[in-house]
């Protein structure tokens, strides 16, 4: 079994509550998983963009976990969308495509509450809505979404015992893809 790549994307982990939870249990299999931080590995926000390709290019399974705030994904995860899927390598001519076929799904930490992301609900739009793009993207580079796996109503102060049932919960969906 090969390894999934975990690339989270928040920018201030150790006071997080859901995401900093799936961490530690993510970080309880690490013949399973391997976890790739930018926030820790580029303060600067200066992306390494071969080093991220190379490691790209080693996993069929990724992952990419962050909060959902204004109804988006952290700008750092923007970036680097921009920077490491280079046409050539991600998509066009030349050696492109280097991640067709590959499996990637979104992990969403999301404060607001679940039905709030209804087309009759506060918001109007579904996560699903909302994180097309990023269904798009992939799809683009011929890489294979999977779709997501979503908290809900982080901002409404989750039980402990509802955070730890997410984890468990990503897990499954992660070792389901």
């Amino acid at each position: 079994m090969k390894k999934t790549l975990v690339i989270i994307i928040h920018s201030s982990l150790e006071t997080s509550l859901i995401n900093k939870r799936w961490v530690e249990e993510l970080k309880k299999h690490p013949e399973k998983y391997t976890l790739h931080d930018l926030h820790r590995l580029y303060p600067d926000e200066k992306i390494d963009v071969t080093k991220e390709q190379e490691i790209i290019a080693a996993y069929d399974k990724m992952i990419f976990q962050f909060p959902f705030y204004w109804f988006n994904c952290p700008p750092l995860f923007k970036k680097w969308l921009d920077e490491v899927l280079t046409q050539g390598w991600a998509y066009g001519a030349g050696s492109g495509y280097q991640m067709a076929g590959k499996k990637i799904a979104l992990g969403i930490s999301a404060g607001i509450n679940k039905e709030d992301y209804t087309t009759s609900g506060r918001y109007k739009y579904t996560l699903a809505q909302l994180t097309a793009p990023f269904e798009i993207t992939f799809n683009y580079i011929k890489a294979e979404y999977k779709s997501f796996f979503a908290f809900y109503g982080v901002e409404h102060h989750p039980t402990t015992a509802q955070v730890d049932q997410s984890a468990g919960d990503y897990m499954a969906f992660i070792d389901g893809l």
